[in-house]
């Protein structure tokens, strides 16, 4: 039977979980494939340290380059993360004939282009199911299954850590800190959070997304991006008042003649399928024009789910391999030539359902000056909660809104938090709810 010799970098809790399933599921693999995966050498800084896998020591390496000079090997799977070395040990690899498969989607997101040109004009394939969603196949789908749509929207849970965090604020009834720390302490959260609470991390994953839906070519500053951070026990508390959860969405959308592209913390309706997915799973709601909705869901991280998708990689590079075939399916869905720069749609021009909380001293008059400027701003008011005075604090006044333009809003809050009746800045949450 023949062989197909494999090189890994980076034995971490991801390499780890690579080799495991390959031990294990070896048989599995084979059967379908109809050749035998061989791991033939395993680089990584440290060899010493104890992997819950156990490998014959002679696999192991501290020198990069005998993977990627071994004749032996055919596909390298990258697991180093961050930019380098990882991007010059992908370069070396495809100059040596080398297929490859990685999970590096900030490395993809960020200096991708170079690596995804350098791929398709050396012949290999360059595969990354693994950087975005996990186990969920949501690179394939938009490459292969999906790829005769007009994708209309894309809605997607990208970050299990976020997700838990406001799972646990929703569910568990706890404050930011609280929930964090639990999320860390489970190992869902590193210890500087930042990447995860940020939306840095789902920027990532929506920029390569953007490209495999859309043909065209992002970068990360250019499109809107806000972290959970500002959202409060309160405003969940509201939030399920309103009949509605918060989950960080990426959310990408297609306008006329540009793409509307932004990750944020949004209100959903509690009975949507996005917002039942809770702790740290993730999921995406694509609308296609043929298609219509298709929802996928599951572990957006951990050892072995992610280990899945590398594999899944492994296989379908192995089986172009055996057919002496490769760069059958662009590895961005279109030939590179035929990617563009993509236009965004300014975030001033998003037009949308929005959530207030305002912190206001508690007179006469005060609801009638911020419905003022709302109104000189055009944005009609849906509805209004209010509640007594917290000790110590101002009145909260919750206000949901009508469809409304991103700079009239902007315009709107700056003009109320300059009032002397606003005790606090005012808390704004974008809705998207279709039957609004």
């Amino acid at each position: 039977m023949k062989e197909i010799g494999l090189g890994l970098l980076g034995f971490g809790n991801i390499g780890s979980g690579v080799v495991r399933l390959l031990e294990e599921n070896g048989d599995i693999i084979e059967k379908r494939l109809g050749a035998k995966l061989i791991l033939k050498r395993i680089a990584d800084v440290d060899i010493e340290r104890k992997r819950s896998v156990a490998v014959d020591p002679s696999l192991l390496t501290t020198d990069a380059r005998l993977v990627l000079n071994d004749p032996e090997i055919a596909i390298v799977i990258e697991l180093i993360g961050g930019y380098e070395p990882a991007k010059s040990f992908l370069l070396a690899a495809m100059k040596n004939g080398k297929h490859l498969v990685t999970a590096n989607k900030a490395l993809l997101a960020t200096q991708g282009n170079e690596l995804f040109r350098e791929a398709e004009r050396l012949g290999v394939n360059l595969s990354y199911e693994a950087s975005v969603g996990g186990t969920i196949p949501i690179i394939r789908s938009l490459k292969e299954a999906l790829s005769a749509n007009r994708f209309l929207s894309i809605m997607g849970i990208m970050n299990g850590t976020a997700n838990y965090i406001l799972t646990k604020m929703t569910d568990g009834g706890v404050d930011f800190a609280a929930a964090l720390k639990e999320a860390q302490d489970l190992g869902f959260a590193e210890a500087d959070p930042t990447y995860d609470v940020e939306g840095i991390d789902a920027a990532h994953k929506l920029a390569i997304v953007l490209t495999l839906a859309y043909g065209q070519r992002v970068a990360l500053d250019e499109f809107y991006r806000e972290g959970i951070t500002g959202i409060s026990k309160e405003d969940i508390d509201y939030a399920r008042a309103l009949g509605y959860r918060i989950k960080l969405l990426a959310i990408a959308r297609q306008g006329r003649g540009a793409i509307e592209a932004r990750i944020h913390p949004t209100m959903i309706p509690e009975g949507s399928l996005l917002a039942n997915v809770n702790s740290n799973f993730n999921a995406f709601h694509l609308e296609g024009d043929a298609s219509g909705s298709v929802f996928l869901y599951g572990q957006g991280s951990g050892m072995m789910p992610t280990a899945s998708a590398v594999v899944g990689d492994v296989i379908d590079t192995a089986r172009d391999l055996l057919k002496g075939v490769s760069c059958r399916v662009p590895a961005r869905a279109c030939p590179e030539k035929m990617i563009d720069a993509i236009i965004l749609a300014p975030m001033d021009d998003l037009s949308t359902n929005y959530y207030f909380r305002f912190s206001v001293i508690d007179r006469p008059g005060v609801l009638s000056k911020i419905s003022g400027i709302l109104g000189e701003n055009n944005i009609s008011i849906a509805s209004v909660i209010q509640k007594g005075r917290r000790e110590g604090g101002g009145v909260p006044v919750v206000m949901t809104t009508h469809r409304a333009n991103e700079s009239d809003v902007r315009k709107a809050l700056s003009a109320i938090d300059r009032l002397e009746i606003v005790r606090e800045k005012t808390v704004l949450i974008r809705m998207e709810d279709p039957n609004l």
